[in-house]
Order: C-alpha cells, then sequence, then structure tokens
C-alpha cells in the first residue's frame, strides 16, 4: 500500500534528480586550483568630529553606520573582509596615545555579517584620527599573500598625528608589492582632506571620492567591495588625445585618466558588425567647484558622424557624476567568399563642463573612470526581449519547470489524500 511518506518521499526524490540533471554540475576534478580569495579591509574613522550632524540631517557616524549594514549585506560570498578602526577608542588629549588609537574591529577572513553589524553598532565617536598607523595596522591585516587586497578608508578628515604622513604611508605599501590598493572615501571634506586622501590613493593606483549623502556612500562602497571581487575590472591608465586620430586604442576594461576643467577628451575602440559597444564614464570632483555642472560621453565615427551620446548633470550635490551609452553595430551582408568582416573605429569623446572659484587650482585634471565593453550584439527580436537576463533564462526556465511538476505532484497528493479520507 502506498503511504503518505512514501508519496512525499518519491516526490522529493523527483524534484532532485530533475535538479541535478538540469543544473550545471560542479568542477572536475582535473580543473586547475581557484584562486585564493581577494580581501578587503574597511577603515572606518570613529573620532570625535564623526559626531557632526550634516549627512541627511544625521551624524556621520549614524551614516556611515547605516552605510556600513548595506554594504555588509550585499559582500559577494568569495570576499574575506575585515573592518579595522581608527579613533575609537581613547577620549582625552594625550597625543601619543591618541595616535595609537587603531584596532581590528572584525578580523580578516569569511564574513558573519550578525557578527561584523553587531561589532559596528558599537562604535561611538571617540578620539584622535591616526590615519597613518590605521593603514600601517590593515595591511598588516590583509598580509602578503598573493590575494588581491584592498583598504577602503572611510574619514571625514586629514590625520592628526603628524609627522607620520598617511601619503608617504601609501608609498610605502605599495612599494612592497603585495598587489595591495587603497581608495579613499571623504565624509563631506574640506580642501586639505580631499588632497590628502587623493593623495593616498593616487599613491597605490586607488581612487577618491568625495562624499556628501548616505546613499553615496553605500553606493560607492559597495562598488569597491565588487571590484575586489571581480580584479579584472582594476583600473588601467590611458590618456586620451585632443583628436580622435591621435587616441589610444582601447580593449574592454577599465581604464583611468584626468581631464582638466571643460576638456575634451578622445579615445577609440574598434567594433566588429553585429556586437554592441557599452561605455560609462565618471568624473569626480576632488576639489572644490562651482554648482551647475556635467559630463557627456560621444560615441562618433572616424568622419566625425555623431552615433550616439550619453550626458548627465549636476547640481552641487554629488562630487562624482556619470553617464554611459551603448551602440549595436549592425550585422553586415554576406560577402563573397569567407573574408572577415572589417572592423570599424569608434570614437569616444569625453567631455564635461566643470568650473572652479578662482583660488582654486585645475591642475592636476579630475580623476576620469571610463569602462569600455565589447559583446555580442541582440541578433533577433527575441534576443532583445531577453536582453541583460543572460544565463539567468535558463534558471528561470528550470524554477517554472519545477513548480509545474512541484504543483502536479501536491495536486495528486492531496486527491489521493481526499480518496482516502471518503473510504475510511
Amino acid at each position: 500500500m502506498i503511504t503518505r511518506k512514501r508519496l512525499a518521499t518519491g516526490a522529493c526524490a523527483l524534484l532532485a534528480a530533475l535538479s541535478v540533471a538540469l543544473l550545471p554540475t560542479g568542477a572536475a576534478a582535473d580543473e586547475p586550483a581557484a584562486k585564493e580569495s581577494p580581501k578587503v579591509e574597511l577603515v572606518l574613522d570613529v573620532s570625535g568630529s564623526m559626531r557632526a550632524k550634516d549627512i541627511d540631517g544625521k551624524s556621520r557616524m549614524a551614516a556611515a553606520k547605516q552605510a556600513f549594514n548595506e554594504v555588509l549585506d550585499a559582500v559577494p560570498e568569495e570576499v574575506r573582509l575585515g573592518i579595522r578602526t581608527l579613533g575609537a577608542d581613547y577620549p582625552g588629549n594625550d597625543r601619543k596615545r591618541g595616535c595609537k588609537d587603531t584596532r581590528s574591529l572584525y578580523p580578516v577572513g569569511p564574513l558573519d555579517r550578525t557578527e561584523a553589524k553587531t561589532a559596528v553598532a558599537t562604535l561611538a565617536p571617540t578620539g584622535w584620527t591616526p590615519i597613518g598607523p590605521a593603514l600601517l595596522g590593515a595591511a598588516d591585516d590583509l598580509g602578503e599573500d598573493g590575494a588581491t587586497k584592498r583598504i577602503v578608508l572611510i574619514t571625514d578628515g586629514e590625520d592628526t598625528c603628524a609627522p607620520l604622513d598617511p601619503c608617504q604611508v601609501a608609498r610605502e605599501i605599495a612599494a612592497k608589492g603585495i598587489h595591495l590598493v587603497i581608495d579613499t572615501l571623504g565624509l563631506v571634506p574640506d580642501a586639505k582632506t580631499r588632497q590628502q586622501l587623493t593623495c593616498i590613493a593616487e599613491a597605490t593606483g586607488g581612487t577618491y571620492t568625495s562624499v556628501h549623502r548616505t546613499e553615496e556612500l553605500s553606493r560607492r562602497v559597495k562598488q569597491l567591495v565588487d571590484r575586489a571581487a571581480d580584479p579584472v575590472v582594476t583600473p588601467v591608465a590611458t590618456e586620451g588625445a585632443a583628436q580622435c586620430e591621435k587616441a589610444p586604442q582601447l580593449k574592454p576594461g577599465l581604464y583611468t585618466d584626468r581631464e582638466s576643467f571643460g576638456e575634451h577628451r578622445w579615445y577609440r575602440v574598434d567594433l566588429l558588425p553585429g556586437q554592441e559597444l557599452r561605455a560609462s564614464v565618471s568624473v569626480s570632483a576632488d576639489r572644490a567647484v562651482n554648482n551647475d555642472y556635467g559630463v557627456l560621453l560621444r560615441a562618433v565615427t572616424l568622419h566625425g558622424r555623431e552615433i550616439v551620446r550619453g550626458s548627465e548633470a549636476g547640481d552641487g550635490r554629488t562630487d562624482v557624476i556619470s553617464t554611459g551609452l551603448r551602440y549595436p553595430k549592425p550585422e553586415a551582408d554576406d560577402g563573397p567568399g569567407d573574408a572577415k568582416p572589417a572592423a570599424e573605429t569608434v570614437c569616444l569623446q569625453v567631455s564635461n563642463s566643470f568650473s572652479a572659484p578662482p583660488s582654486v587650482k585645475t591642475t592636476p585634471g579630475m580623476p576620469v573612470e571610463l569602462t569600455v565593453d565589447v559583446v555580442d550584439g541582440p541578433s533577433s527580436a527575441s534576443d532583445v526581449a531577453s536582453f541583460g537576463l543572460g544565463r539567468g533564462w535558463w534558471l528561470l526556465g528550470v524554477l517554472v519547470l519545477a513548480g509545474f511538476l512541484a504543483g502536479l505532484l501536491w495536486g495528486w497528493l492531496s486527491r489521493w489524500r481526499v480518496a482516502v479520507w471518503r473510504t475510511n
């Protein structure tokens, strides 16, 4: 006799078999060993100035805690993450003690999100701003193995523990050759803080971002953690030209450059018929600028005909402005023989309309991040409809099929139970 227990067991076995058959199998035994998991250390300023209430109507510390909670929820599984504080423990005036006030709040390793959030929740603005010692401590936390390593420093002020210059500390860390990048974020920074944090970031090939809102802080830290998880997007330095004919040839990747106020810079990308060009650009105002500014990204032909453009305007509420574009090149008509279609050179123009008060230096130019990607473009209406889901469609199909079969089995089980109940 078929019992309910046996029927339920059979249903589970059938669903498990379907899952095994339809989902991808694990890695083969003879595949090469996986690379070491990337490491990230978030270094948070907990000095007394973090009490200031000038971010979304709340204190800088409250904004940082909220952003940290959002970031910790989104950390990729493969990332080993740690948190270090500076200025969190000593509230006194003894400079020697205050400049040693940095500690590991959460050790670098597999992330326990609840434990990390609990540790962050205990923090309260307290003491000094020993950025140099904190960077040295973070570098030690990350170690010198072959993993990619990233320090993300969040502070609202410049170092208060000179003569240990944090910019020189960053240069010394870079000189070790341990593949460590330092990114810096300034919370409502003044000119001196901008200058110091920019120097720290540039010393290791990192980025500097000025932050005035909680959402900006959360979004930027998430981006940097994701970048550590995907080291292929590590920025490559390049230098745009004044004309397309002299511009550098770019392949898919992430590039950094500097652009003066109101400048136009050109880059070139080769595109085959049937491919799609996707490009985006971000310009960071790493110094005081006038309100009302914009950034323009254009794709044009070698003959100057505009293909597509993207633009964005700002009004002073953020120091980073971004825009992007997409250009699908149509498939070429089949020609005689086996001749391959020739690539088209697309010229990318990056322009900005920033301006600054007379007292602000305009050199060097502002940091620019340019992302270039070339993919196979959509070839039919159905491809266009599913654009962006990629290989997610097969998983959606599996889930729909599994749900359908589970519904049938559950209906069969319910009807069987009713029949048994009536016979009894």
